[in-house]
């Protein structure tokens, strides 16, 4: 039995995903830049938490969230993914568990009914959690929750609960992870940029420049798989569903994606609900 090693949609070896948080008036921009040149990312809201209509912020004010409307207009036609925050945005790890399950399932209660999905992500409020929030997630029919762990790598994740990054875009290696991103590599392993961080803080810090060297930067490129955080989960679990048989020889993909590898240097394609030969 050969190397099977698995490869996102097209047969790229590389995908790139962003998460940002809190539903503020910046993510237009941000929206803008990610649009222009490609990129597409989840974005994590607090739906107990929109500003009220007709909210006026006073000058200088940074973290400026948008209204229930202002939210529907920006993401709904975006293409972006839609995800959980927490309602109120707490700190879940110290609520009472039955509160910690309000914080969650509202939440995605209240953006489903907004935007018409099904909705599967989240991303911890403060970055904090516990193994008693973590069950809880799974229990509110969360897939995959994002800490704020950076591991300044590309590896794909295998605890989707605790969801680590690559980095945050004001991490000072961001560039050099980039450009060791695109390097050819002694390894065959597929390859996940994933990046996080909030809006307000490019203008906060006064560098929305960051962000549109990166993407100019990573985006474009014919080799890689841009998509939203949901897309990579449902991709890689439908890969990780694949069916081999006890020689290794033969393959049944149970799925509805069609699931694309790398068999010992060849690449190949499986479609839904085939049987074939490796």
């Amino acid at each position: 039995m050969g190397q099977v090693l698995m490869r996102f949609p097209g047969g790229r070896q590389r995908a790139l995903t962003l998460s940002y948080d809190d539903g503020v008036e910046q993510d237009v921009k941000l929206i803008g830049i990610m649009k222009e040149y490609g990129l597409k990312g989840t974005f994590n809201l607090n739906s107990g938490a929109y500003a009220t209509e007709g909210t006026v912020y006073p000058a200088g004010h940074i973290h400026r969230r948008m209204t229930k409307k202002q939210v529907g207009e920006l993401y709904l036609s975006s293409g972006m993914e839609v995800a959980v925050h927490g309602l109120t945005h707490p700190f879940l790890q110290e609520l009472p568990p039955v509160l910690c399950v309000q914080e969650v399932l509202k939440d995605r209660e209240n953006l489903e009914e907004q935007f018409g999905c099904i909705v599967r992500g989240m991303a911890y409020p403060f970055g904090t959690y516990s193994d008693e929030v973590v069950r809880i997630l799974g229990d509110c029919g969360i897939a995959y929750s994002r800490t704020v762990h950076s591991t300044h790598n590309f590896d794909i994740p295998r605890d989707w609960l605790r969801m680590p990054a690559t980095c945050h875009h004001n991490d000072p290696e961001l560039m050099a992870l980039a450009k060791r991103f695109l390097e050819p590599t002694y390894s065959s392993m597929p390859q996940l940029f994933y990046l996080w961080g909030h809006s307000y803080e490019f203008e906060e810090r006064d560098n929305w420049n960051v962000i549109e060297e990166f993407a100019k930067f990573l985006g474009g490129r014919e080799d890689i798989w841009y998509a939203t955080n949901i897309e990579i989960y449902d991709y890689v679990e439908a890969w990780r569903s694949l069916l081999f048989s006890a020689d290794g020889k033969r393959v049944f993909n149970p799925t509805a994606f069609e699931i694309f590898y790398n068999n010992m240097g060849q690449e190949a394609s499986i479609k839904p609900g085939e049987t074939k030969l490796i």
